[in-house]
């Protein structure tokens, strides 16, 4: 199983982007799939998360502006950030619990991470 992840560069504050994660494999489900990021010095936080079923939750600093829409046809989620600020300049991963075919547990992935930069 493999998560590649895409859609990170460089954007004015204000500006809009689109992450996408895509996982792909001998995939049976998807139990939750999220966002991460993890800016320079710091350490990775949780940036949203949505379950197989749809239910969402944000982090309180992007909450309003970012949303994580989901393909389940697609094995993909995305992550559509509006209103960017140069607070929002991060390493961003994807994150998602997988069980692949013929297999009974959940295991938890990670994508390679893409930057998204924010500056004038």
């Amino acid at each position: 199983v493999q998560l590649q992840a895409s859609g990170g560069g460089l954007v004015q504050p204000g500006g809009s982007l689109r992450l996408s994660c895509a996982a792909s494999g001998s995939i049976f489900s998807i139990n939750y799939m999220a966002w991460y990021r993890q800016a320079p010095g710091k350490q990775r936080d949780l940036v949203a998360v949505i379950t197989s079923g749809g239910s969402t939750n944000y982090a309180g600093s992007v909450k309003g502006r970012f949303t994580i829409p989901r393909d389940n046809a697609k094995n993909t989620v995305y992550l559509q950030m509006n209103s960017l600020k140069p607070e929002d300049t991060a390493v961003y991963y994807c994150n998602a619990n997988i069980r692949r075919s013929g297999e009974s547990v959940y295991y938890t992935y990670w994508g390679q991470g893409t930057l998204v930069t924010v500056s004038s």
